[in-house]
């Protein structure tokens, strides 16, 4: 059985896109579920679009997601180099195959000629195809004379290279995830395989030419490039590697919150969120938010994404990167677009914070703590972040979140104080301190139960009680156990700040 060999091909043209992570993950997944290779290759060869930077910013990224290159880019194998760039000589091989076998043919015609063809056709409600209608009156080799076509060559006058798409044939072919496919050839046009000008293989040739060297097993991509599977069917049956050639997957787009349209980075600028795994410097000093950046944890990013497109068939919703690796397969891959939603990704890191150690959240506790002027040990910060890690959504969350239980209340909340800080609730408090302070072991149930016993017996409300309580220790009027928060105080500072509130806070 033919090893599992896929890849994930970015161009490094700018920041890459979460549907680009997705198309990452799925081939990562699919790899490791079928104990095979997921491979890196760099598609570089429209040197016009390259932007500096974006070839590190995909390799961080993939690193950042726990997605684990075997070979390729930045780890190396058998098949380097693979940046296609740096695979040029190899391509233009590949092209003249076809031009010998009568697959594809030069062509001499300019941009400015190509232009003009196509206003002209637009003038007249047409549009303009290069193809079996047309190549027959255009400039290339299957209308000139060999011998003019030499001369143009050897002049060094520029020429692509054409696939000459066959006329009137249905394409068949099978997708796994679309089905079976037919496509006349009739709807086709002759793309551009190679061009002298940079002596640079299109996207079309260097894909399919690649694919074949690095005995790719499985093509998983986009649902855009599904457009492209005709002629990729027909290069590998040019090149007479039907036999060999990959099995295709196109994955189905990921859509606007509204659920109408491909996401875009202008949704996430519209919206205020990352479209980005990590934040992106553009050249221009444009800076774009990223799932990193914005307090996302790299489980619940992949968590998420792995959810747009994939149905496991059950309810479960939580899964780890081994069970995703354990669960993936491809025919439970949806057809349809999957909409994007802000709201379930900061579910899942919700999820993922809940989930966390107390000791990873206390590391990224301690140095917000120290950024605001309180020092305290790793113990006991991961103490704190047990208390209230189930309210946190997010990293930044965690001072908020416990900052009063390092640093008594200055103030206290305005609409709590009004609610509940009475007269005769003031009275209540006194008692309770009094409680508080005869106590000999000062925790959580022993304290707890003195006091509730205390309210049943006397039939008192509790809780307007238990909200004074709060205030005085927290300073607002809601949060976690106040009883988890007055035994990691401990008594002393109890009382202090009871007593504290008794003498601030004013009573109408």
């Amino acid at each position: 059985m033919r090893k599992v060999r896929v890849r994930f091909a970015p161009s490094p043209t700018g920041a890459l896109h979460i549907g680009g992570v997705r198309t990452a993950l799925y081939n990562y997944l699919f790899a490791r579920h079928n104990g095979g290779d997921f491979i890196l290759r760099i598609e570089d060869t429209d040197s016009q679009r390259f932007v500096p930077g974006a070839e590190e910013y995909i390799i961080e990224a993939l690193e950042w997601c726990g997605i684990k290159v075997d070979e390729g880019v930045g780890v190396g194998g058998p098949h380097a180099p693979y940046r296609q760039s740096e695979r040029r000589d190899i391509y233009l091989k590949y092209a003249m195959q076809l031009v010998e076998s009568g697959n594809a043919y030069y062509a001499f015609d300019t941009a400015e000629e190509l232009n003009a063809l196509r206003s002209a056709c637009e003038s007249k409600g047409e549009t303009f195809s290069y193809d079996a209608k047309s190549r027959g009156g255009l400039k290339n080799s299957l209308a000139l004379p060999a011998e003019e076509v030499k001369r143009r060559i050897d002049a060094g006058e520029q020429w692509v290279i054409r696939f000459k798409m066959p006329d009137n044939e249905n394409v068949e072919m099978d997708d796994i995830i679309r089905g079976h496919i037919t496509i006349n050839t009739s709807t086709l046009d002759d793309k551009v395989l190679y061009k002298s000008a940079d002596a640079l293989p299109t996207y079309h040739l260097a894909n399919i030419v690649d694919d074949h060297l690095m005995e790719i097993s499985h093509v998983i991509r986009g649902e855009e490039w599904l457009p492209s599977l005709p002629l990729h069917f027909l290069l590998y049956r040019a090149f007479g590697w039907t036999d060999s050639q990959p099995l295709f997957a196109h994955l189905p787009l990921l859509l606007k919150p509204q659920g109408q349209g491909k996401l875009s980075k202008r949704d996430g600028d519209k919206f205020g969120f990352p479209v980005f795994p990590l934040e992106w410097h553009a050249p221009d000093g444009e800076v774009s938010m990223g799932y990193r950046e914005s307090g996302y944890l790299p489980g619940a990013f992949v968590n998420m994404l792995a959810l747009l497109g994939w149905n496991p068939g059950t309810e479960q919703e939580i899964f780890s990167m081994e069970e995703l690796c354990n669960e993936f397969s491809l025919d439970k891959v949806s057809k349809s677009g999957a909409r994007f939603s802000p709201d379930k990704a900061k579910w899942f890191n919700a999820q993922y914070m809940r989930a966390a150690s107390d000791a990873f959240l206390a590391s990224l506790l301690v140095p917000q703590l120290e950024a605001v002027g309180i020092q305290t040990s790793e113990e006991r910060a991961a103490a704190a972040v047990a208390i209230i890690k189930e309210r946190a959504t997010f990293p930044k969350d965690l001072l908020d979140l416990t900052l009063y239980m390092f640093r008594a209340p200055e103030s206290y909340d305005e609409k709590s104080v009004n609610k509940f800080w009475k007269a005769e609730n003031v009275g209540y408090m006194k008692e309770l301190r009094e409680l508080v302070a005869g106590l000999e072991v000062f925790e959580k149930e022993s304290a707890e139960h003195l006091v509730r016993e205390w309210i049943e017996a006397g039939q008192l409300p509790m809780g307007k009680i238990m909200n004074c309580l709060r205030i005085a220790i927290m300073g607002i009027g809601q949060g976690p156990d106040i009883f988890s928060i007055c035994e990691f105080i401990g008594r002393d500072e109890t009382l202090r700040r009871i007593d504290t509130a008794l003498a601030s806070i004013s009573v109408e």
